[in-house]
């Protein structure tokens, strides 16, 4: 071992010792810090870097140990070392790497609960990607026109690689909730921290667009749809309309979907309400299948103005009407930015907007006032490296093109 040439062994050595030392790091220090890569040190850290592989493939030719680290064996080596962390990660809860682990045993400890902040994980990456490096770098100083696909592939991956991890302390995650009162330009981080943006968002409608409203049978003493392994459930479309529960027949013979419950000394009514805080109700008739027992009255699932009312068909089941599910929502907005322009625009699910740098996705809204929220919650990202991860990923696309071409 450690005789050249280098093999296998050597390579599982190396990569080994890297995974030891990153661990030994992760115990006595903690995670890698991304923040501390930020515009313009992680700028100067990647020319830094990059000046140095170009040095030690200088130094290859004169020492051949180094010539090793941009063989196919160190190639593979490295390569699968750091993709068993990858499936480690695909096969464990990950964290946002700027929250705190305060569960998880060994995994915690080790990182892996957190892996792209993880020194196994950072280091193995390193190694990887300094010997993807050198090999572009080796194939690209004896250029051949045969050898385009080989370097389009190679050095796209690299420089989508390596933006990604010096871009990881520029990326902003952020959350902000806009209201009908007027422009809110702070948003919140993952820790909770308050932060100033160069934009301001102006909500000025919400609208949410629901399924049509469903009847379920529930347990009366667990709270759970029955049948409890493979719960049934009427879809109310329109009514009148007809269906079966467990053992019941069911009937709506009404139904309301913007109605108020005004109740009586002994009833309880729903009457159409045209306005904020409307509910759905729906009249139905219940007849049991077997003994023929009858039950009537209103089924609704409430809002933050209206109680939710349900049916109890026996003493054991009720009949109720679950919160409708949104089936689109979106918010219709105003943003500023500190150069005086305004953007009108809607934003909804996978549909965001792209404005000075940031893409604002819809995620939320207030879930207690439902349709009749005058709350949005976006997540605004920025990751200004985007643009040289994606130039990195059109090489390779040339590059498998080029690929393609040079097989038929």
């Amino acid at each position: 071992m450690w005789k050249q040439p280098w093999g296998y062994t050597e390579g599982w050595a190396i990569s080994i010792g890297l995974f030891i030392t990153g661990v030994v790091l992760q115990l006595t220090t903690g995670k890698v810090d991304a923040t501390l890569f930020q515009y313009p040190l992680n700028a100067l850290a990647g020319g830094v870097y990059l000046f140095f592989l170009i040095m030690i493939y200088v130094a290859s030719r004169k020492a051949v140990v180094l010539q090793w680290f941009y063989s196919l064996t160190a190639s593979i080596t490295s390569l699968t070392a750091w993709m068993v962390l990858v499936i480690i990660m695909g096969l464990t809860r990950q964290m946002a790497p700027s929250a705190t682990v305060t569960h998880g045993g060994l995994l915690s400890g080790l990182g892996f609960m957190q892996m792209t902040v993880s020194w196994p994980f950072m280091l193995l990456f390193l190694y990887f990607l300094s010997v993807l490096g050198l090999v572009t770098i080796h194939k690209i100083s004896r250029f051949r026109l045969k050898d385009i696909p080989f370097i389009l592939n190679h050095a796209g991956l690299f420089i989508t690689l390596l933006a990604a991890i010096l871009g990881n302390g520029d990326l902003q995650r952020l959350r902000m909730t806009a209201s009908l009162e007027g422009p809110e330009w702070r948003a919140t981080d993952d820790a909770g921290e308050m932060v100033e943006l160069p934009l301001a968002i102006e909500l000025k409608s919400f609208t949410i667009d629901e399924y049509p409203p469903k009847l379920l049978a529930i347990d009366n003493t667990t709270g759970k749809a029955l049948p409890e392994n493979n719960p049934e459930n009427i879809l109310v479309e329109t009514a009148p309309l007809s269906g079966s529960l467990l053992d019941w027949d069911i009937e709506v013979t009404n139904s309301l979907p913007m109605a108020a419950c005004v109740r009586g000394t002994d009833t309880m009514n729903f009457v159409a309400f045209h306005s904020e805080g409307a509910t759905t109700a729906l009249m139905v008739k219940a007849r049991h299948k077997t003994d023929g027992t009858e039950k009537s009255g209103w089924v609704s699932c409430g809002s933050f103005m209206f109680p939710y009312v349900s049916l109890p068909l026996s003493d054991s089941v009720s009949l109720v009407m679950p919160e409708p599910e949104p089936k689109r929502f979106a918010s219709e907005v105003t943003v500023y930015t500190k150069e005086g322009e305004r953007t009108d625009a809607l934003i909804e699910v996978n549909k965001p907007l792209s404005i000075g740098g940031w893409k604002i996705y819809q995620l939320s809204y207030d879930e207690t006032k439902g349709k009749w929220s005058r709350t949005s919650i976006f997540e605004l990202v920025r990751d200004p490296w985007l643009p040289v991860v994606y130039a990195g990923i059109l090489m390779m696309l040339l590059g498998s093109v080029c690929l393609f071409t040079k097989t038929i």
